[in-house]
């Protein structure tokens, strides 16, 4: 009788440390997921200044007094390490992000320069605002000036691609089948 009660108690203790043991795993597994999309989610974030301050050193570099001189658009593929020379594959397999940055020009004094992205000008019959007494002539170069800067930071989540491949998908069919999550940083800065 105390043999077979001992037997049952060890069998319960067994089946509720494996229950335990079950239950670490999962949230070990759900806490990992959870970091790696985060740290994801940050890097993204990080990228996005970056290539704001970028755009911003690209603009401010440019010269601007004339048509066609004018930076609009950045780009760029940056692997998991965000280091060396970057390839697409490596964004399209979940471990690397896209970048596209589309760059902006606003005011009254871009009259004839940068015209292809223009978005206030005289056209539009947008008011002029005086901003101070000294830039009453909008005829300058940079009276009234600035740029919105859109940064788009595409990445794959790496645990939806690992599942992809794992329930049969090629590597190939990754583009199609799994989808970019994206990080968008919009930015207005005077030039």
């Amino acid at each position: 009788m105390r043999k077979a009660f001992s037997l049952v108690t060890a069998i319960f203790v067994m089946v509720l440390m494996a229950s335990v043991s079950a239950l670490v795993f999962s949230l070990s597994s759900k806490i990992t997921t959870n970091s790696t999309s985060q740290y994801q989610r940050e890097q993204a974030a990080l990228l996005a200044k970056s290539y704001t301050e970028l755009a911003i050193m690209a603009v401010m570099d440019h010269n601007r007094t004339s048509s066609g001189q004018c930076v609009q658009r950045i780009t760029g593929n940056i692997n998991g390490i965000v280091q060396g020379q970057a390839t697409s594959g490596n964004a399209n397999r979940g471990t690397g992000y896209r970048v596209d940055t589309r760059i902006y020009y606003l005011g009254n004094g871009l009259r004839g320069i940068c015209t292809r992205k223009l978005i206030l000008n005289d056209n539009n019959k947008v008011p002029r605002i005086n901003i101070t007494e000294n830039y009453n002539d909008y005829a300058k170069p940079d009276a009234l000036a600035a740029i919105v800067i859109d940064v788009n930071i595409q990445y794959k989540d790496p645990n939806q691609v690992d599942s992809y491949l794992a329930n049969g998908g090629t590597p190939s069919g990754i583009t199609a089948n799994v989808p970019w999550i994206t990080f968008h940083r919009r930015t207005l800065q005077k030039i």
